[in-house]
């Protein structure tokens, strides 16, 4: 039975992936941040957030214009037009941020988001501090800084955790 070939000649041997260490649950989480971030259609910068709680994701948000409202990577950014520099004059952004979205959505679909933690691509704004504090969200990790002393002033004298992410 020469036509035959023994098994060893079938099967090839096929390298095993050098073994991954598992990420953090923080590292976790805040990588779907990241990832809901790529959602975004912000002009300036895309920002990604997560509400998680007991290790479960419960909400997420980009920014983003609301729903059934044109987004400025359709009819550009006013903000961009009048040069406004970031962190000031909110009022004339189109979007909500990431942070307002994961809370809307939230909101939408009755979850409770009371002990929450936040894991969000960008330091919270002081409007988005205002609702993350009213929402009962404990803590917040975040990777890039915002212009914002206020958001930060909002959330040590409500008693917030922030965390910066490698830092």
């Amino acid at each position: 039975m020469k036509n035959k070939k023994e098994k060893n000649d079938i099967l090839a041997a096929v390298p095993l992936p050098q073994k991954k260490s598992r990420p953090t649950w923080d590292e976790y989480f805040f990588q779907i941040a990241q990832q809901v971030s790529t959602r975004s259609t912000c002009m300036r910068r895309q920002v990604g957030a997560v509400l998680v709680k007991d290790k479960r994701l419960l909400s997420t948000g980009y920014n983003g214009a609301p729903r059934g409202i044109s987004h400025c990577i359709e009819v550009g950014c006013l903000r961009e037009e009048l040069k406004v520099p970031s962190g000031e004059r909110h009022e004339l952004c189109r979007a909500l941020h990431a942070e307002q979205n994961a809370i809307a959505q939230a909101a939408l679909h009755g979850v409770k988001i009371e002990g929450s933690t936040l894991y969000c691509t960008h330091q919270p704004c002081s409007l988005c501090a205002k609702m993350i504090i009213n929402a009962g969200i404990v803590e917040v990790y975040f990777d890039q800084g915002y212009p914002d002393e206020l958001a930060t002033g909002f959330f040590a004298e409500a008693g917030i955790k922030l965390h910066k992410i490698g830092g």
